[in-house]
């Protein structure tokens, strides 16, 4: 299914009217029409979100198709489509990443010229990388492929198992592993055997812990 043909199914089952959906995302209605035809070959993240918001359907579907349309709702009286609020994050450099434990100020206005949208709400500031490599690509389980976009909350719960960002004194870049802890030491674990594991002593910061992976096609 085409993106326009995505657009055009949950302005059709919101059961609003395009001058309806065209006022909540503050746009006007040939836009609303554009979208739904195919000509307009762009949207921006902020319309995207507002669409998403206006008809409860998820921005990563709308945008790219990626899992469900929405977020199912049961009551023991009947199923309910509910609204789906989307969040928008920065698209940072590994290097940036890095930084981030010395940056007193991570995000100054005009940071990333790139955004994504995810329904996921952070606990503390939010940021996607893209992955490079291949030290997460498993042959068995849990894999995250080379180009894979990752979302990483800054103060998520740190936990031996997640999968975390972290930056050690001797790079100036970030690095995506699984923390484990044994007899009370952390480690950082890459899922491809591979590769090596690393030790993340006192001079390793953990910037972050992933929380949603996205793979575009």
């Amino acid at each position: 299914m085409e993106r326009h043909e995505r657009i055009a199914r949950a302005i059709a089952l919101s059961g609003k009217k395009k001058g309806e959906i065209a006022a909540l995302c503050g746009v006007a209605n040939s836009a609303v029409t554009q979208w739904i035809s195919g000509e307009s070959k762009s949207l921006r993240p902020e319309n995207l979100y507002a669409l998403a918001k206006a008809t409860g359907f998820r921005a990563e579907w709308l945008a790219i198709g990626e899992g469900s349309e929405t977020e199912a709702y049961e009551s023991n009286v009947a199923s309910t489509r509910q609204p789906i609020e989307s969040f928008r994050y920065p698209v940072i450099s590994w290097v940036a990443a890095g930084a981030w434990a010395e940056a007193v100020e991570p995000f100054p206005p005009g940071f990333s010229d790139r955004y994504e949208l995810s329904d996921y709400n952070s606990k503390g500031p939010a940021f996607w990388l893209e992955v490079k490599g291949d030290s997460m690509t498993s042959p068995v389980g849990t894999s995250i492929t080379e180009g894979t976009l990752i979302l990483v909350d800054t103060e998520a719960d740190v936990q031996s198992g997640k999968l975390v960002i972290a930056k050690l004194a001797d790079s100036d870049q970030a690095t995506f592993k699984k923390l484990v802890d044994d007899g009370g030491r952390r480690y950082l674990k890459p899922l491809n055997p591979a590769y090596p594991t690393e030790m993340c002593a006192e001079n390793c910061r953990i910037v972050g812990v992933v929380v949603r992976a996205l793979q575009k096609l």
